[in-house]
């Protein structure tokens, strides 16, 4: 089941978000998941683990069309009091998604794949429900800040200590396992301990600086393409018998 947030974490973490410093940190998060996603006003989105709604405001601004999903009923209510009716919010969770194949254009787990039971399965669902692309933003294992926080998680209870931290190069290993060679695209923020100030938003922002695979968050896009399987029938065809002599 993995874990799922209580009380005290769905306050903690709208807590957390409320800082001008974390604010800024998730602006950048969330503009990286925009550049790689590129969705089409209109379109349809599920957010996976929608916790408290930050991102479904950022997919409203976005022109989609907007469902979450999340097994905290106390994430769900804060998100709700975020956003209102403008979203549809359901419980359930990653690992078995209470929707039909290709039921959105895209799909997002954002910050999500840490607290699941099943990594592989909770990719394998989102995969299911979309059909077009995927995003998927993790906290980078190999990232100073991700070494951070699990040495934290030694001395001191954290959230961090349920979490489950992936690198670029696991994500790509767990893609190609579930698709195949589909299309994979990835980048990194929050590549500085402190990524406020002019000189450290320039930084952020460039691309060459973003396709450092260390940054503290990292952000993939997942292109799905369709199968097809075919099976080779057998043509019948009977040939005309002539009678005559040929002319030539």
């Amino acid at each position: 089941m993995g874990h799922v947030f209580d009380f005290h974490d769905a306050v903690t973490y709208e807590r957390w978000l409320s800082s001008p410093e974390n604010k800024f940190v998730f602006e950048l998060e969330t503009q990286l998941m925009r550049d790689l996603l590129k969705p089409m006003r209109g379109e349809s989105i599920l957010d996976i683990g929608c916790g408290t709604g930050a991102c479904l405001q950022a997919f409203l601004d976005m022109g989609l069309q907007v469902t979450g999903v999340d097994p905290s009923t106390y994430m769900l209510d804060i998100a709700f009091k975020n956003v209102g009716s403008r979203v549809d919010l359901y419980r359930g969770y990653a690992e078995d998604l209470p929707f039909g194949d290709n039921s959105f254009t895209y799909a997002c787990l954002f910050t999500t794949l840490e607290f699941v039971e099943d990594p592989q399965k909770s990719l394998e669902e989102a995969c299911r429900v979309a059909k077009d692309r995927v995003f998927i933003g993790v906290l980078n294992r190999y990232a100073i800040k991700g070494i951070q926080r699990r040495v934290k998680g030694i001395f001191a209870s954290t959230i961090y200590n349920q979490a489950q931290f992936f690198s670029v190069w696991e994500l790509k290993s767990i893609i190609r396992g579930i698709l195949g060679a589909v299309p994979v695209s990835w980048r990194t923020v929050c590549q500085l301990p402190s990524p406020v100030g002019k000189l450290a938003h320039s930084l952020e922002q460039n691309k060459v600086v973003q396709r450092c695979p260390f940054g503290a968050f990292a952000g993939m896009i997942v292109s799905l393409i369709p199968r097809f399987r075919t099976k080779p029938l057998a043509m019948r065809y009977q040939t005309k018998h002539t009678t005559g002599t040929a002319t030539g």
